[in-house]
């Protein structure tokens, strides 16, 4: 199951973009990977309060979202998703901007973990 999550400044959180940006997210992947894996999408939103929050050594009111999509290794080599992280990256920093607008697009960091065959577990059973 894809799992995203993103740490961002409280501040932008204010109860109408949440559902936005989880289903923006949802559709990035979707948009990558088709509309049956959209469905598996798990999002976090974390929010940081301002004061907890800094870039440079300096504390920012930028809303400068962190994500991090993770998943299964073997899902980032699959040969019918050419060249999914890049087209990932570019799909959920799209997504970012179109809810939280075009300024956050410079600030915005994704990180994509593969997760090993192996290392995780559904329903207390290794997948």
């Amino acid at each position: 199951m894809p799992h995203i999550s993103v740490h961002i400044r409280e501040e932008a959180l204010d109860g109408t973009v949440e559902p936005k940006l989880i289903g923006a997210l949802a559709d990035a992947v979707g948009v990558v990977y088709g509309e049956g894996f959209r469905r598996l999408v798990a999002v976090d939103l974390i929010g940081i309060p301002q004061h907890r929050r800094g870039i440079g050594g300096n504390p920012t009111d930028n809303d400068a979202p962190l994500v991090t999509l993770s998943m299964r290794e073997a899902a980032y080599h699959q040969p019918e998703v050419p060249d999914a992280p890049a087209r990932l990256v570019a799909a959920i920093t799209d997504a970012l901007a179109d809810v939280l607008g075009e300024a956050v697009r410079k600030q915005v960091i994704v990180t994509i973990a593969g997760v090993p065959d192996g290392r995780t577990g559904v329903a207390g059973t290794v997948a």
